[in-house]
């Protein structure tokens, strides 16, 4: 201990001398001659340092052993070496959010301390302009940024349903950033009119009220690890109506959708900037709750088909219980697969994704749903029922792959050159052959015929879309094409085709696989090329049951 508070007193009195400066700064030229793994001698590397969480660090500078070395050195810089130095805890705020389809509330309902900080050290504030929503927790004593993220919720689709015109409904919600030395002011702001994110809620977050963390009641596992996590995208899966008896199936699952998921570009050509960590969920029973279908369920996250009337929009709504089990494990991103073989599921940027694992079109499930989640794409397809009410004239959408504009400026620097804008495609035959099918569709749900039929309508339509589509006179361009986002008119999807599009394995177009790299670099700073999307290149295919969801379900 004594050698280990001798090296950080040397760390600490080097940086008094440039106080401000960045921390990271401080310690490349300072102090990786001494603490670089390749060059530590008698001093621990900073792998030792970094074993100790910066609450220790921070209390030993302040009262402890290191207090005589860092006597000189500022609060500021105090605790901006600590966090630096040190394993970052996780705070994670509970919301209730709740209101009717013209006005919302936000009510601070828990603050909870985790496990370590699985995010970047080095990116803790958001440019991404993503989400409907965007939080901010400052320091409250000197308003410096500790932390912000874009974001979408369950009361942000909700408030687009016909019933929020009429009854007021409340769900929880939360938020979670690096555990704060001191008081927090925590801001929410949502997008206006014009896009812009303005503030509709703040409060203050006390550290000293954060109940401690939950137990480690489940077994939490590792399905690819590629580092430690705070180097790494951590992805958590978590399992539910997987009954006792059925934990190999449930192992074999995650398995299997973790490969898939890492296997399709763009995420195959990153996939050592992932870990996918899982927790074992047993439940009393097989399956999960499919209320259209008569079928009720008790289980350990709660996940329900029929989310706001539609059939196969599938969410878990018991938030706090969702958190309490992921938070065994470190996560950015988390996906749940359902012991179901009925097609449904659903994804909402920086919540979570939900795909049932046993359907033919798994495949395209999971990888569709996501896609929602981490990158915060929109539903390209148009044609299938959803539990949205349009409005009087759409606004342009904060995600990547949707627009209002029929020359589809938000693309501009991707788009082919030449390409006719709005870029004409086959849509007359593309609607009349989705009429068909939607009505088939319809009638086997309403008769409640075996998944196995449904399945074969689907393929019957991907190959016939295919045909369509993949002999376009513009498919690979990347183009301003009419229908998208729910809407057959008046909004432009990127290509021709895409796996946000149609259950097609055709892959991501070219827009969509940009907007999933640059989370990638921002979470863990990886980027790649990016070209359009031509023919049956980057496909996914089905190798065994699976799933579909959200406004951020699938088609």
């Amino acid at each position: 201990m004594r050698r280990r508070g001798l090296a950080l007193g040397v760390l600490l009195a080097m940086a008094a001398a440039a106080e401000g400066a960045e921390p990271a700064a401080l310690y490349r030229k300072y102090c990786a001659d001494c603490h670089d793994p390749e060059k530590a001698g008698q001093t621990p590397d900073i792998r030792a340092l970094r074993r100790m969480s910066a609450g220790d660090i921070l209390r030993s500078m302040e009262s402890g052993a290191m207090q005589p070395h860092a006597a000189e050195l500022s609060d500021g810089d105090r605790k901006a070496l600590a966090r630096h130095l040190g394993v970052w805890e996780t705070m994670r705020v509970d919301l209730l959010h709740s209101g009717t389809a013209t006005e919302e509330r936000f009510q601070l309902d828990g603050v909870h301390r985790e496990g370590p900080w699985p995010g970047p050290r080095e990116k803790t504030a958001d440019d991404l302009d993503l989400g409907k929503y965007f939080f901010e927790a400052r320091e409250e004593a000197s308003g410096a940024l500790l932390y912000s993220r874009g974001y979408a919720s369950i009361f942000g689709e909700w408030e687009l349903t016909g019933e929020a015109k009429t009854n007021r409904q409340s769900f929880s919600e939360s938020v979670r950033f690096p555990f704060p030395d001191a008081a927090v002011k925590l801001t929410i702001k949502k997008r206006d009119a014009k896009n812009k994110f303005v503030p509709v809620w703040s409060g203050t977050v006390r550290p000293e009220t954060a109940a401690a963390p939950p137990p480690g009641e489940h077994h939490v596992w590792e399905v690819v690890k590629n580092g430690e996590p705070a180097d790494k995208v951590d992805i958590l899966l978590l399992g539910d109506g997987y009954a006792a008896g059925e934990m190999e199936t449930w192992r074999e699952d995650a398995r299997r959708v973790a490969e898939l998921l890492l296997s399709t570009p763009p995420f195959r050509e990153r996939r050592s900037a992932f870990n996918v960590w899982a927790i074992d969920t047993p439940a009393a029973a097989s399956g999960v709750a499919r209320p259209s279908d008569g079928v009720k369920r008790e289980t350990p996250l709660g996940v329900t088909y029929d989310a706001f009337g539609s059939e196969r929009y599938a969410l878990a709504f018991d938030n706090k219980r969702l958190r309490r089990i992921a938070a065994q494990a470190p996560y950015e991103f988390l996906l749940i697969l359902m012991n179901e073989r009925k097609y449904g599921g659903g994804g909402i940027f920086n919540l979570y994704a939900t795909a049932a694992a046993h359907n033919e079109f798994t495949p395209y499930l999971a990888v569709h749903e996501f896609a929602h989640h981490f990158a915060g794409l929109a539903d390209e397809y148009y044609t299938s029922d959803v539990a949205y009410v349009a409005g009087e004239a759409p606004a342009e959408p904060w995600e990547p792959n949707a627009t209002v504009d029929p020359k589809a400026r938000k693309w501009r620097d991707l788009l082919t050159p030449g390409v006719p804008l709005p870029t004409p495609w086959p849509k007359a035959e593309f609607e009349a052959l989705q009429a068909r099918i939607q009505a088939e569709r319809k009638r086997l749900r309403a008769g409640k015929r075996p998944e196995a039929e449904m399945e074969a309508l689907f393929n019957k339509e991907r190959d016939l879309a295919a045909k369509l589509l993949w002999n376009a006179e513009h498919a690979g361009n990347v183009g301003a094409f009419e229908g998208s986002n729910y809407l057959a008119k008046g909004s432009y999807r990127p290509q021709v085709d895409c796996l946000m599009f149609t259950r097609n394995e055709t892959g991501f177009c070219a827009v969509c696989r940009r907007a999933i790299e640059r989370v990638q670099m921002d979470r863990a700073g990886y980027c790649s090329h990016t070209g359009p999307v031509r023919g049956r290149g980057g496909g996914i295919r089905a190798s065994a049951p699976m799933a579909q969801g959200s406004r951020n379900d699938p088609a």
